[in-house]
C-alpha cells in the first residue's frame, strides 16, 4: 500500500492503518530501535509509542514523507528511553553513537554562538548533500539508523576499514564545516 493511502487510513481513523504501517514499515522502525537500545522488549515499545504517536498526530498533521517521519518518532523515542534507563545500564548502542559525534556537534546551551535544532538540522542537511552518495550513506547508516560498522560495510559491500576511515574523514569535515557557520563546536 501506498503511504498516502496508509495516511487517509489514519485521517479515517481506521484501525488498518497501524496493521499497514507495521506491515510496511516495521522492520525498519525495529532496527533504528535495536540499533540504540539492544533490548527487543524496549524496542517493541519504541516501535509500539511510534504507532501511537502516529494515531495521534494524523490528523492534522499529513506528512510528506511518511517512512523518514516515522523514522525520526522511532529514534526520538529510542534515545529518550535509552537516556532514562541510567548509566549503569549503558555500553554500545546510542552511547557509542553519540560518543563519535560528540567531538563535532555543538554542546547543548555552550559555544560562542548557540543554535537552534532547525538551523542545525538545515546545516546538517546542507553537510551531508556535500558528501558523495556513499559518504553519505555510511553517515546516515551510522548516526542515524544506528547500524555497526560492521552492518554498514555488508551494506555498501566494502570493507570496515573503509567504513571507519570515511565515518572519520566526515566528522572532522563536520566539525570544521560547522564552525565555518560560525557555530562553536
Amino acid at each position: 500500500m501506498e503511504d498516502g493511502q496508509i495516511i487517509e487510513l489514519y485521517w479515517n481513523r481506521d484501525q488498518r492503518a497501524i496493521r499497514e504501517t507495521d506491515g510496511k514499515y516495521g522492520k525498519l522502525l525495529h532496527g533504528i530501535a535495536w540499533n540504540l537500545l539492544h533490548s527487543r522488549e524496549d524496542a517493541e515499545e519504541c516501535v509500539s509509542d511510534t504507532y501511537f504517536r502516529a494515531w495521534e498526530a494524523i490528523p492534522p498533521a499529513r506528512p510528506g514523507a511518511f517512512r523518514t517521519w516515522l523514522g525520526r518518532i522511532t529514534r526520538n523515542l529510542s534515545l529518550d528511553r535509552w537516556k532514562s534507563r541510567g548509566a549503569e545500564k549503558r555500553g554500545g548502542g546510542a552511547e557509542l553513537l553519540l560518543g563519535e559525534l560528540e567531538d563535532c556537534l555543538p554542546a547543548p546551551g555552550g559555544g560562542a554562538r548557540s543554535v537552534e535544532d532547525g538551523e542545525l538540522a538545515e546545516l546538517l542537511s546542507a553537510f551531508l548533500w556535500g558528501l558523495s552518495r556513499e559518504g553519505r550513506a555510511m553517515f546516515l547508516r551510522r548516526y542515524w539508523y544506528g547500524e555497526s560498522v560492521a552492518e554498514v560495510a555488508a551494506a555498501l559491500g566494502c570493507g570496515e576499514g573503509k567504513v571507519k576511515s570515511s565515518l572519520f574523514r566526515s566528522r572532522k569535515a563536520l566539525r570544521e564545516y560547522l564552525e565555518k557557520e560560525g557555530i562553536a563546536v
